[in-house]
C-alpha cells in the first residue's frame, strides 16, 4: 500500500509502480468509486464507437479462426490483380 497526499482541488498522484503495473499513462481514464466503505480506482480503456465492433466476441472468434487457417496454410494468393483473385473465389 502507498500513502498518497490529497493536494489542491482534491488531486492525487497515482504511485509510479501502480501506473506501470496497470499501464496507465497520461490521458487515460480511470473509474473511481466506493465499495464496502473503501475507495477503488480501476483503469478503463475508452474506444471510439466506430472501433467497438473489433472487440466484439464474434469478431474476435473470426480473427482466431483466420489466424488458425493462416497457420495451417489454408490461404490463397498472392494474386497478380483483382481479376485473378475473383477468378480464384469463383472456382
Amino acid at each position: 500500500m502507498s500513502l498518497v497526499k490529497v493536494k489542491k482541488n482534491a488531486q492525487i498522484t497515482l504511485p509510479n509502480g501502480l501506473r506501470k503495473k496497470y499501464h496507465i499513462v497520461e490521458g487515460d481514464y480511470v473509474d473511481i468509486g466506493d465499495k464496502k466503505g473503501e475507495i477503488f480506482i480501476k483503469p478503463v480503456k475508452v474506444m471510439p464507437a466506430d472501433e467497438a465492433y473489433f472487440h466484439s466476441k464474434e469478431w474476435q472468434d473470426a480473427e482466431t479462426e483466420a489466424d488458425k487457417d493462416i497457420a495451417e496454410g489454408k490461404v490463397f494468393g498472392p494474386f497478380s490483380g483483382a481479376e485473378a483473385c475473383i477468378k480464384s473465389l469463383e472456382s
